[in-house]
């Protein structure tokens, strides 16, 4: 009889054990406060031991989810804590909350919009988007996206293999927004190429690391009119072979080794950068800025872009993004074109309008010769994040700083001067001790007189010296690989050093 009690009040205690484990249903609501209507959003859940909750029923990636507004979750009974987030132009919500069994457990979340950058006529994109196709829509309502390409494409990956390709490729929903859906990657040894806006996948399955050479893709890709093609980071071995081949339309300044929480703090096999000068964390931001700035001083005018690499890195879909300003309409065609044009910023933080006397990003100033050139700056930035710095760049150089110690700053910037043709741009970086989170302008250009373009000896013996470089660490022994790539390399090369003798300033 004993034994029988025993065994009666371990299944009791069992059974409770389990019911405070069961929990209940929650009922996330996330509403805007200012339409005080639901609006799509991405949740950080955490549960007491810090562990990421997902949703099964909503896109879930890493440690987040998105909904649109409402989200319905079985949880344990104990307390959570969240963040709430809707790109860069609303505040983060964060709170908790502790979910009792048999209780209603309904979660009410505001947040608050600090800014509305389409109303400005600014458009928010992004380069590099690796979610599932389905998920899509749902995934830019809740980032406040407004043109995303999906890679369907990447080496030997392809959605398109066994079905049939979609018609029309090009999506608009919820009145603004454009995705299309045959984007593409050619990632491999000499670094990653981007394609945008092809009608079907390149002819890339099969390929290795080394051949065909990516040069052999991007000329077939380049028979198609409306192509884009963005260099996915600056630091890829072959940028300077590419980059001399003058078919590439944007490289990624915002790039996914830039991530939310936390910094990828090497070049992976990219041209590896001076840890000592440029220490971890952000020694790769730096870096990658260092090299489009010695792109720029090579009398390249390349805009930049910005892409995250969701669903194959630690980022949500728009974390790095490019906005675009446009006078008119947003449509997809308008929004490339700006791109283009440099009228824009990238960004995976602080929110950078800049007017250069009175002129957007892109503008190309032009001046007499014998003379000065001044050029008074405006710049209106807000964002989530208090600043480190703001900069202004010139051909390459700091030449003005200023440090708010605020989130936000609208008012003048000191005056800059010309005397010869050059570049300039702004940029503002946070404070932020677990990844680079900055902000840049697109560059202005200035020419002065007969001299239209800033063409700096030392950037353009850069770039001789790393095609150089890349070129020895090429490892193919079949004699007629090796010549079909290594013959791009030589052109590059050639053009390279072409600039070097033709370069007007140091």
């Amino acid at each position: 009889m004993n034994q029988f009690w025993v065994l009666l009040c371990a299944a009791l205690l069992w059974c409770s054990g389990m019911g405070s484990l069961a929990g209940a249903e929650v009922v996330i609501n996330v509403v805007d406060t200012a339409t005080e209507a639901a609006v799509p959003c991405r949740v950080h859940l955490r549960d007491s031991a810090g562990e990421a909750v997902l949703s099964e029923a909503l896109p879930s990636y890493r440690d987040h989810f998105v909904c649109p507004g409402t989200a319905t979750l079985d949880l344990p009974a104990g307390e959570y804590t969240y963040e709430v987030e809707r790109g860069p132009e609303y505040v983060a919500a964060t709170g908790m909350f502790t979910v009792v069994d048999g209780a209603k457990n309904d979660v009410a979340i505001t947040i608050a919009r600090i800014t509305n950058m389409a109303a400005a006529g600014w458009w928010s994109g992004e380069l590099h988007v690796h979610r599932d196709v389905q998920d899509i829509e749902l995934l830019m309502q809740a980032e406040d996206l407004h043109v995303a390409p999906v890679v369907t494409w990447w080496n030997d990956r392809n959605v398109w293999k066994d079905q049939a390709i979609p018609d029309p490729l090009l999506v608009r929903f919820d009145g603004n927004r454009f995705y299309h859906l045959m984007a593409g990657e050619d990632e491999r040894e000499g670094g990653a190429l981007l394609y945008f806006n092809l009608a079907r996948p390149l002819e890339i399955m099969g390929a290795t690391r080394e051949f065909p050479s990516p040069m052999a893709f991007l000329q077939t890709a380049r028979q198609h009119d409306q192509v884009w093609v963005d260099i996915e980071k600056p630091f890829w071995w072959d940028v300077p072979i590419w980059l001399a081949s003058e078919q590439v339309d944007s490289i990624g300044l915002a790039n996914n080794h830039m991530c939310r929480s936390r910094m990828y703090e090497d070049e992976a096999w990219g041209k590896p950068r001076d840890e000592t000068r440029l220490p971890a964390p952000r020694g790769n931001g730096m870096w990658t800025q260092e090299l489009y700035y010695k792109i720029l001083n090579s009398g390249l005018r390349i805009p930049p872009s910005a892409g995250s690499a969701s669903g194959v890195l630690p980022n949500p879909v728009g974390y790095n993004r490019v906005y675009v300003q446009l006078d008119g309409e947003l449509t997809y065609e308008a929004w490339w074109a700006g791109l283009r044009n440099g009228r824009s910023f990238v960004t995976n933080g602080p929110l950078l309008k800049v007017t250069a006397n009175g002129k957007l990003p892109g503008h190309i100033f032009k001046a007499k010769a014998n003379g000065q050139f001044d050029i008074n700056l405006v710049a209106d930035i807000t964002g989530r994040d208090e600043m480190d710095v703001i900069e202004v760049i010139q051909n390459g150089e700091v030449v003005q700083s200023l440090t708010p110690h605020a989130k936000s700053y609208s008012g003048e910037l000191s005056a800059i001067t010309f005397d010869r043709s050059g570049w300039f741009l702004i940029r503002v970086r946070c404070k932020n001790p677990r990844t680079f989170r900055f902000a840049s302008t697109a560059p202005y250009y200035v020419e002065i007189g007969d001299e239209p373009q800033r063409v700096s000896k030392s950037a353009a013996q850069f770039f001789v010296d790393w095609v150089e470089e890349r070129t020895a660490r090429v490892k193919l022994t079949d004699p007629q690989m090796r010549r079909a790539v290594l013959k791009h390399h030589t052109t590059a090369r050639e053009f390279w050093q072409d600039r070097v003798e033709a370069a007007n300033a140091e």
